[in-house]
């Protein structure tokens, strides 16, 4: 959602922004093993509820480059990260990361700076949500795009990936693949047990500590806006709606 600059709004979002960048350094820092335990069913239903951009009026961290992108246009993505790191353009290691998967779960792969082979398919995609899988992020093509968005079995999983090849990874067996493990998508560390979000704007992920402190700020900010373009839909001078500083 575009940011509104009402005077109220823009006080309550930009306030105090060296204290949420304090508290994103804080969560890159601490061990996975040591967050505290969050309510994670009530805090993923009220990110459902939210624009993803909205996030972005009250935070700076998290927003993987606008080079991954939606394979599925109009798909929104919201679950838990399941990571896997696959070099060698390795399939077997992407089959492997598919049998790690929960429910809810987001596969996340890193494929290890290779950006011609595509990981993920219609056997990948097929698999993932038989696992009940909320989403993939991959940071790298994928491939079989019809297929991807073919809706025959009630809706399309969200894909995010840096675009599409016919080239796809092939079965070697390495072994050298990692599983569980913080990598990076897009310019973003993910951890496993990070939220991992995505639509057609794009993707963030965020440590649950930090899209809790955020996301009732958020909805109310979205619950703003609606008035707000009333009223300039409606002719209101608009040095009476915008936010122009203090």
């Amino acid at each position: 959602m575009e940011m509104s600059a009402t005077g109220t709004l823009a006080a309550a979002t930009l306030g105090e922004p060296a204290a949420q960048t304090e508290l994103q350094a804080e969560v890159e820092t601490e061990p996975q093993a040591e967050r505290p335990a969050q309510q994670l069913p009530e805090l993923l239903e009220r990110l459902r509820s939210v624009s993803f951009p909205t996030l972005g009026h009250f935070l700076e961290e998290g927003f993987c480059s606008s080079e991954i992108r939606t394979i599925v246009p109009g798909a929104r993505m919201v679950g838990v990260a399941s990571t896997a790191r696959i070099p060698d353009a390795d399939a077997v290691a992407v089959n492997h990361a598919l049998l790690r998967l929960q429910p809810g779960e987001v596969l996340v792969l890193d494929m290890d700076g290779d950006r011609q082979h595509a990981p993920v398919g219609a056997v990948t995609g097929a698999a993932a949500r038989a696992r009940g899988a909320a989403g993939i992020l991959v940071d790298g093509p994928v491939t079989d795009v019809v297929e991807l968005n073919d809706a025959n079995d009630g809706g399309a999983l969200p894909v995010f990936a840096r675009g599409t090849t016919c080239c796809t990874t092939k079965r070697h067996a390495s072994g050298r693949a990692e599983f569980g493990v913080p990598v990076s998508v897009g310019g973003v560390t993910v951890r496993p047990g990070d939220l991992v979000l995505g639509d057609d704007n794009g993707v963030v992920v965020l440590a649950p500590e930090v899209a809790a402190a955020v996301v009732l700020q958020a909805v109310e900010s979205d619950a703003a806006e609606p008035t707000i373009l009333n009223r300039i839909a409606a002719g209101e001078p608009l040095d009476g709606i915008l936010y122009l500083g203090q």
